[in-house]
């Protein structure tokens, strides 16, 4: 729909989609699926999910980064690093 300006550079080997949204430690680990990635920020997609807090910790493989909400659509989340 939109182009995009840069192309995404894709981290070399196998990547796997699925990550984990952490809230706080007391709350359990909400599954999601990782649409696009870059150094930047993410798409993810949840479901199940009613609602997100605007910041939460993304869990991706063995990167955990500080994330904060950009925008929603539906089952998807843009976030920034």
């Amino acid at each position: 729909m939109y182009p995009r300006r840069f192309a995404r550079v894709r981290p070399s080997g196998r990547v796997s989609n699925a990550a984990k949204i952490i809230v706080d430690a007391k709350s359990p680990a909400i599954d999601c699926t990782v649409v696009d990635y870059s150094a930047g920020g993410a798409c993810l997609q949840v479901t199940g999910v009613t609602s997100l807090p605007p910041r939460f910790e993304l869990l991706h493989g063995l990167t955990r980064k500080r994330c904060r909400v950009v925008w929603r659509d539906r089952l998807r989340v843009g976030v920034a690093f």
